[in-house]
């Protein structure tokens, strides 16, 4: 897996909400390197759990759509299927 990435935009907005978190739970100011720094950390180190929870929750609403998708398609067959003695 390549390492995850974000935008400048993207960077910006988790930098600014790891600084307010830093400030109103913790009453520490963190500087903008420092953020960066631990945004990086948390993006390295467990950024992949938090993806394939994505993956494993993305697949198991695809998989639901199919099933429903099956059946109906099924239940389409079972109707036009020709009657045999």
């Amino acid at each position: 897996m390549s390492s995850i990435k974000f935008s400048s935009t993207e960077t910006e907005q988790l930098v600014n909400k790891i600084q307010g978190y830093f400030a109103q739970e913790l009453d520490q100011d963190l500087g903008q390197f420092d953020a960066e720094f631990l945004l990086d950390f948390f993006s390295k180190e467990i950024g992949a759990y938090f993806y394939n929870r994505g993956l494993f929750d993305a697949q198991a609403v695809i998989a639901a759509k199919l099933e429903h998708v099956s059946e109906m398609v099924e239940e389409g067959i079972n109707e036009i299927e020709k009657p045999v003695s």
